[in-house]
């Protein structure tokens, strides 16, 4: 009798094997269906103004210009900072629909050429609606 309870103590043992097939599998799952915001990794210190408008159309297009004069189309960097190239790119993120309205983010240290380029390219491009995104001043906020 001993030898049999002896016995099926050390067959009881726990396989972990297919715990860990399991778990490697649903962290691939969730890491491969994870979407990364880019924009919020690009730092803009936007110029400061009295009035402003904070309402944003949803489909709005983004340009963002950063302190070195680097051009950004929704997320997607212009990698030459020439006016053809930020032209190609527009062209293609925004697709056929010229009446979409744009937003003009530029750095509060932006060369002033950078931001003269944007809006050279969006002008012979056919972009009629166009804002500069500010920040409001200390004063201004404080007011509301």
């Amino acid at each position: 009798m001993r030898i049999a309870a002896a016995r099926r103590e050390a067959d009881f043992e726990i396989n972990v094997i297919p715990l860990i097939d399991v778990l490697l599998t649903l962290m691939m799952f969730f890491v491969l269906t994870t979407t990364f915001v880019q924009q919020s990794g690009m730092k803009v210190t936007l110029p400061q103004a009295e009035t402003g408008d904070t309402a944003q159309a949803p489909d709005m297009l983004a340009v963002l210009i950063d302190r070195d004069g680097r051009f950004f189309v929704d997320n997607e960097e212009v990698l030459n900072p020439g006016l053809d190239s930020l032209k190609e790119v527009i062209a293609r993120v925004a697709g056929s629909d010229r009446a979409r309205p744009v937003s003009l983010r530029a750095d509060a240290m932006t060369p002033h050429q950078a931001v003269v380029t944007a809006m050279d390219a969006l002008g012979e491009l056919g972009f009629t609606r166009l804002s500069i995104a500010t920040t409001p001043t200390q004063q201004a906020a404080g007011a509301q």
